[in-house]
């Protein structure tokens, strides 16, 4: 019982803060697709911080365009990927909330071959000094995963050696 109050006592006076980014690559589509996983009000606590807007609800927005734009702009400052020692235009596609989650689309196109892939993730880095940012990156069907805890923010992911021949 004492263990499980620690725990508890614990969760409670020490939240965690995590956000979970999947890189894909799709070859025959010749584009870097993303998604993000980020709880919704940690979203808005970063929304109303960095693009200085009163009114942000991701659930029940008075604007959904608007809401598109701020969190377009917001997630394509703070996510950044260089495929082949290139730099990648980000393109927001678009976000749904599911639970207490907001899942957050991205793709980066014309990308015919995929060796290295850097990936630069500061989301919520600025809110919660405690963030860590999961990443899961897929190319010719390998996957690669690692954990960048605030203030690390970049990861490098060679796949040279799953490169089709």
């Amino acid at each position: 019982m004492g263990n499980l109050f620690i725990q508890v006592y614990w969760i409670l006076l020490h939240p965690f803060y995590v956000s979970i980014a999947t890189v894909d690559y799709n070859q025959e589509a010749q584009r870097v697709e993303i998604s993000c996983r980020i709880f919704y009000d940690d979203l808005e606590t970063a929304l109303k911080a960095s693009e200085k807007a009163t009114a942000v609800d991701l659930i029940h927005p008075a604007n959904r365009q608007e809401m598109d734009r701020l969190l377009g702009r917001y997630l394509t400052r703070h996510l950044r990927l260089s495929v082949n020692d290139h730099p990648q235009e980000l393109h927001y596609l678009g976000y749904e909330i599911e639970d207490d989650v907001a899942w957050c689309y991205l793709e980066a196109n014309g990308i015919n071959a995929l060796q290295r892939i850097a990936v630069d993730n500061r989301i919520l880095f600025d809110q919660f000094a405690k963030q860590s940012n999961i990443l899961h990156v897929t190319a010719y069907g390998e996957r690669k995963s690692t954990k960048l805890d605030n203030p690390e923010h970049r990861a490098v992911f060679d796949f040279t050696q799953n490169l089709p021949h």
